[in-house]
């Protein structure tokens, strides 16, 4: 997780107060944290950060993805498969 600056973390009062600001701030230096009672409550960030975080991931095919795994090295070589004895 990415370190927060101090300048990037508000009071809800202090946001209310400098919304324009904190809307400012969140387009030009990224999101900006927005605490209640000193937790966490929301973060504002840019509409183009929204749309980056919210686009699909691009589809692939079942092949391409058991490609990607890197499993050349797999040793996938079963040993003699014996019958079992089981009582009917």
């Amino acid at each position: 997780m990415p370190e927060r600056r101090q300048e990037n973390i508000w009071k809800l009062e202090d946001a209310k107060a400098r919304f324009s600001e904190v809307v400012r701030r969140a387009r030009n230096e990224g999101p900006q944290h927005v605490t209640v009672r000193g937790k966490d409550s929301v973060v504002v960030i840019s509409s183009e950060e929204l749309e980056r975080l919210s686009r699909p991931a691009p589809k692939t095919s079942l092949i391409d993805f058991m490609e990607g795994l890197g499993l050349e090295d797999l040793n996938l070589d079963r040993g003699a498969d014996r019958e079992r004895d089981v009582e009917l």
